[in-house]
């Protein structure tokens, strides 16, 4: 089996010209068959076979390196698998690499939201709105951020200042907000 069709070309054009149109034939189809793999990834994902949709999607990303779609499936099967840490490090890479694209900045931004590391996720969506900012679910999401270090900011106040009566009643208007947010995105 040959990873390219520049790898077949290379090995096996001295040898006929039979070989040579086989080569031609493979890489017209290659593309196709790197999109028909994409879609089996998200298959396996929708079955729930997460570990083989992660190894099909490292078949993707090798014969396909310069396409995004690759990487950000692998980041969405990582976050899947509850591997945090890798999937931080492939949507870093995504957006150092297609730094145009604020998908990546936004799935950052719930990966350091789901660590409690609020102010990485709020410079991820910042970054996502500069890039898009028509990007709506960054925008709400930036708001669940935004509450949810409200929270944390009005908590520090009463804890300073226990006699505080509108930080308490800001606390708790900000702690509505933040569970409103986790009710949603449960269903």
């Amino acid at each position: 089996m040959f990873s390219t069709p520049s790898k077949f070309l290379s090995r096996f054009s001295r040898r006929c010209f039979p070989c040579l149109l086989a080569g031609g034939v493979l890489a017209v189809l290659a593309p196709f068959a790197a999109a028909q793999t994409l879609a089996d990834v998200q298959n396996l994902m929708k079955e729930g076979k997460m570990t083989q949709a992660l190894e099909q999607a490292d078949r993707y990303i090798a014969a396909q390196p310069r396409d995004a779609q690759g990487p950000f499936v692998k980041g969405r099967i990582l976050t899947e698998l509850e591997q945090t840490q890798e999937a931080i490090a492939v949507f870093t890479g995504l957006t150092e690499n297609f730094p145009e694209l604020p998908e990546p900045y936004n799935n950052l931004a719930a990966l350091y939201a789901g660590q409690k590391q609020y102010d990485k996720a709020r410079v991820a969506l910042e970054t996502a709105l500069r890039v898009d900012p028509g990007y709506a679910l960054a925008h709400e999401n930036l708001g669940d951020i935004y509450a949810k270090l409200a929270s944390r900011s009005y908590g520090e106040a009463i804890r300073l200042d226990a006699s505080g009566r509108t930080a308490a009643a800001k606390l708790r208007l900000a702690d509505e907000i933040v569970g409103m947010s986790a009710k949603s995105a449960r269903q």
